[in-house]
């Protein structure tokens, strides 16, 4: 890997690991395809003691978003309270009363998926089509995340790359974790990787953060993986892939003058569904103390139609 040559390398790396036609030219679904209903059988087996655990980190004023790219942590407001209705100003007959709200933020404010139409290489969106017409001012015509909720749920695996690597559980910013990073863990872990499953890495960053304050957690230095693990994110054939990080891969990146170059060969060229900001710290804990880093685990996005993200409350059950 050149650091000088960002360009050379994502080129290389998009040709090498590409998945276009794979699942034929209408396909919309990239790597979910993997996740087939045997697969979510074998999922659902591992529910043993019934345990549940949200992965999701909240969604209020008191968020990491620091407005790049007008990215804001969400707004609620209350249209109805309890003072309303105790008021008798709602208008209902009989006594009742009720309370209703309201949400404004951006789709990936927080826990969340990266659509298929949320990252281009060169103009072009996954399965090879012009970003111009998969993408327009009506949302994502071709590939909107509601395509991809019926299907995200099936076997999970957890890998405490943070537990197993770093110090004291967490990995310094700008840590690259390589593929034999990730196999070091699995395997301390006793637990295999494989076609197929959704994979949640966890590098302690959000722990720290929460200790320590936001700082630079939206955009900033993080730990992440490496531009080299395009190989095994193809290779390995998993379904999706998420972190406790703002931007999945190691930040800063790992060549000079680039902006999230893993992104651009894994989402439009792999067709990789990506999840970032989960929070993995109560699922981490649970599975350092029985030792079982597999689960059944749900994620499915909300069907908001053209939406090339989505906020998600992933649930792991054990």
């Amino acid at each position: 890997m050149n650091r000088h040559d960002p360009e050379g390398a994502i080129a290389e790396a998009a040709k090498a690991f590409s998945n276009w036609g794979r699942w034929g030219e209408d396909d919309r679904l990239g790597t979910l395809n993997f996740l087939t209903e045997d697969k979510r059988r074998e999922g659902a087996a591992l529910v043993r003691r019934g345990v549940s655990f949200s992965l999701s980190q909240s969604f209020d004023m008191n968020g990491p978003q620091k407005g790049w790219r007008r990215r804001t942590n969400p707004v609620h407001t209350m249209l109805d309270t309890g003072t309303d209705a105790a008021f008798g100003n709602q208008g209902f007959p009989h006594g009742i009363g009720g309370a209703d709200d309201v949400i404004a933020m951006p789709l990936q404010c927080s826990t969340q998926w990266d659509g298929l139409g949320h990252i281009f290489d060169h103009g072009r969106a996954w399965n090879g089509r012009p970003a111009e017409k998969v993408v327009t001012s009506d949302g994502d015509l071709v590939t909107g995340i509601e395509r991809m909720a019926p299907y995200v749920a099936g076997r999970g695996v957890l890998l405490d790359v943070g537990r197993v690597i770093g110090e004291d559980g967490e990995l310094p910013d700008g840590f690259a974790i390589t593929e034999e990073h990730l196999a070091a863990t699995a395997e301390a872990h006793g637990v295999a990787v494989g076609r197929g499953d959704i994979v949640a890495v966890r590098t302690g960053q959000l722990a720290r953060a929460r200790r320590d304050g936001w700082g630079d957690y939206a955009g900033g230095p993080a730990p992440g993986l490496s531009f080299t693990t395009a190989d095994w994110l193809h290779r390995s054939e998993i379904a999706a892939i998420a972190t406790d990080t703002w931007g999945f891969e190691v930040r800063p990146n790992e060549f000079e003058h680039a902006f999230q170059p893993l992104h651009q060969v894994v989402i439009p060229n792999i067709g990789l569904l990506i999840g970032e900001m989960w929070d993995l710290e109560a699922l981490a804990e649970d599975c350092a103390r029985d030792g079982v880093y597999a689960f059944w685990l749900t994620a499915a996005p909300l069907p908001i139609t053209g939406a090339v993200g989505s906020p998600v409350n992933p649930i792991a059950v054990k």
